[in-house]
């Protein structure tokens, strides 16, 4: 029985691995399909493309797609995989 629970929480964790990759696709698809309409209508008006200005869109919303992407494939890159754990067990034996 305890091998049927384990199976469904893995399963469990990779469907919602699945929604967060899904999300960050979306995310990265719609950065896409947005700035190069923002690009072109830029070049259609004839502004100059090698102009920084025509691009921080992009640049700003780009540092938000890189954060979505840590956040999703490098979920430890910051606080580690247990460290909500230690930090529980460090906080309960600091207040015993």
């Amino acid at each position: 029985m305890e091998s049927q629970n384990n199976h469904d929480a893995k399963y469990a964790e990779a469907q919602k691995k699945v929604k967060e990759m899904k999300g960050f696709y979306i995310h990265l698809f719609v950065y896409i399909i947005v700035n190069l309409f923002i690009i072109s209508r830029n070049f259609q008006q004839g502004d100059n493309l090698a102009d920084i200005d025509n691009y921080w869109t992009a640049i700003l919303w780009g540092v938000g797609v890189l954060v979505h992407a840590i956040g999703v494939f490098v979920p430890n890159f910051i606080l580690g995989k247990d460290w909500e754990d230690r930090k529980t067990r460090e906080l309960m034996d600091k207040y015993k």
